[in-house]
């Protein structure tokens, strides 16, 4: 087995690539030997159009037991998103066609909150702020080492867990304001208003009694005791209250 640096198409010796008779297998120039470490439970997404950086990181990432899928171009991503589960993004910021600041972009506008990490060439640190403002969670400048981007995915990782129980709780919290009626939604509107019983009878026109009942099957159809888990929910689940 031995290794060979291969430049990429901006002339840097990063790639490195180590071959075992018939195979080769591209790494980086920082290692030769796999160091053992933890692997990542989300499925990582590589976005970069240099096929060295792809192949570099997928066998990284799997010499880990990370799963990762390679992806060319910005385009090609984003016309599979609809297909993917959810996972940590590693995108490049410059790439012809769709470059990272579209594909952060799309991200946003289909609501799409999966951790992204940029990667970017030395210098080009403005850049990278730029897509920090547009949601990115970190950048690494190429080339990159090891157990830096292996750090960087693991706190992605992290983010991604905890969003998907955050998206989870909204789910829920949709579901049980939508099994409401048209009043008693509007009397937990006006309770996230801060109006007390009697306002909200006065608002709708109706009695103390009634909008005192509403308030009560509300809190049934919730599934709670308390008004502090009603407004949370409501608030999880988007409800606006009363002008």
């Amino acid at each position: 087995m031995f290794g060979e640096n291969i430049p990429n198409r901006s002339g840097q010796f990063w790639p490195t690539v180590i071959s075992a008779g018939q195979f080769r297998f591209p790494v980086t120039r920082y290692w030769t030997i796999p160091v053992p470490v933890r692997g990542i439970d989300s499925i990582i997404y590589i976005v970069d159009d240099d096929r060295d950086v792809r192949s570099s990181i997928s066998f990284m990432l799997g010499t880990s037991g990370t799963r990762s899928r390679p992806f060319a171009s910005g385009g090609d991503f984003i016309d599979s998103l609809d297909h993917l589960e959810p996972g940590c993004i590693l995108l490049d910021v410059r790439m012809p066609d769709i470059d990272g600041i579209e594909v952060l972009g799309e991200l946003a506008r289909r609501d799409i909150s999966w951790p992204v990490i940029i990667m970017t060439g030395h210098g080009e640190v403005a850049l990278a702020v730029e897509t920090m403002k547009l949601g990115a969670i970190d950048f690494l400048e190429k080339p990159f080492e090891e157990d830096l981007l292996h750090a960087s995915l693991q706190r992605a990782a992290a983010l991604l867990e905890t969003e998907a129980g955050e998206s989870e709780r909204r789910r829920e919290a949709k579901s049980r304001v939508a099994s409401l009626t048209e009043r008693e939604r509007e009397v937990l509107r006006g309770l996230l208003a801060g109006m007390p019983n009697k306002l909200i009878a006065h608002r709708f026109g109706i009695s103390l009694r009634t909008a005192e009942m509403h308030r009560a099957n509300m809190m049934q159809r919730l599934g709670v005791k308390s008004l502090a888990d009603a407004l949370r929910i409501a608030g999880d689940g988007d409800l606006k209250p009363l002008d």
